[in-house]
């Protein structure tokens, strides 16, 4: 009996094709984990901004436009934020120029944090907001 007409794998092609199936396994499960991290990232992201932008509405309606800084939190927790009021200085106007309407125009700070493990991630937000004279929590002399 000749053995010249048997084909077929020897057992290193077969190792070496298994090899080769895990290496491509494994990339590709990389590439679909990194892949859901960032649609996760993105959906946080999402919220945090809906989140700043609803604080922002209601400045000037539920928190007064008054100077001070004032920390709160969403969802128990899972999105802190932090809001800073002060004054706005124009670096290119005289300190002592007032307005005599009353007006004052407010610099507002809005951070919202968020994130379980490792560094937080953090939205900032930087914006103005003019106060009028007869607003809650401004005293007219």
């Amino acid at each position: 009996m000749s053995h010249r007409g048997q084909r077929g794998y020897t057992l290193i092609e077969v190792i070496v094709a298994f090899a080769v199936l895990g290496i491509a396994l494994m990339l590709l499960l990389g590439t679909l984990s990194n892949g859901t991290r960032q649609v996760r990232w993105a959906a946080d992201s999402g919220r945090a901004a809906l989140h700043a932008q609803s604080l922002l509405d209601g400045i000037g309606i539920d928190i007064p436009v008054v100077p001070g800084s004032t920390t709160g939190g969403f969802e128990d927790g899972r999105y802190r934020w932090t809001l800073e009021i002060a004054p706005y200085v124009d670096p290119q106007m005289p300190p002592a120029l007032v307005v005599p309407s009353g007006q004052q125009l407010f610099e507002i700070a809005l951070a919202v944090d968020w994130g379980e493990r490792g560094p937080r991630e953090r939205l900032q937000v930087h914006t103005l907001r003019l106060r009028e004279p007869d607003a809650p929590g401004v005293s007219m002399p």
